[in-house]
């Protein structure tokens, strides 16, 4: 399974809902944990893996979340800046402002109202995740001429890998 790219419309597509939790949800989501773990993410989005619908994972300190239709219920209003990057933006990171904590409300794989409620790290991975749900990559959160110069890092890099 492949990783989609920067440059790849669906991770600019606010991604559908799921309507039912099937054996085919199952399987995409253990499949989006396998990749997330082969590419050594803390998390990864649905559309990710070229699937416009809403479903994330995250793997924070050995902690396991599969959420389906996740929402923000919650942020703080104290924010954090660190550091940032995305399997989807692979090679560079950057700087970003996020909030210090989150709790998301969304549904387990047996059907089930999950609650997740994070700080830190786990807040950073939770808002990235759903981010990439709407369409959202962490590039637009930087200023434009910051996010020029992380795209050109990353255009160059892509160029040397296929060189």
């Amino acid at each position: 399974m492949t990783i989609r790219t920067y440059g790849d419309p669906v991770l600019r597509r606010v991604a559908a809902p799921v309507e039912r939790i099937d054996e085919g949800i199952r399987e995409t989501c253990q499949r989006m944990v396998e990749a997330m773990i082969r590419a050594n993410g803390a998390g990864l989005a649905a559309p990710q893996i070229g699937v416009s619908q809403r479903i994330i994972v995250t793997d924070v300190r050995g902690e396991l979340h599969v959420l389906v239709n996740p929402e923000l219920v919650e942020v703080s209003d104290e924010v954090m800046e660190g550091a940032e990057g995305c399997l989807s933006v692979p090679g560079v990171e950057a700087t970003v402002v996020r909030r210090a904590r989150v709790r998301v409300r969304g549904t387990g794989l047996e059907g089930e109202k999950v609650e997740v409620e994070g700080e830190g790290y786990l807040a950073r991975a939770l808002q990235h995740e759903i981010d990439h749900l709407n369409g959202v990559l962490f590039v637009d959160y930087l200023t434009p001429a910051r996010r020029q110069s992380l795209l050109k890092e990353y255009s160059r890099r892509e160029r040397e890998e296929v060189a």
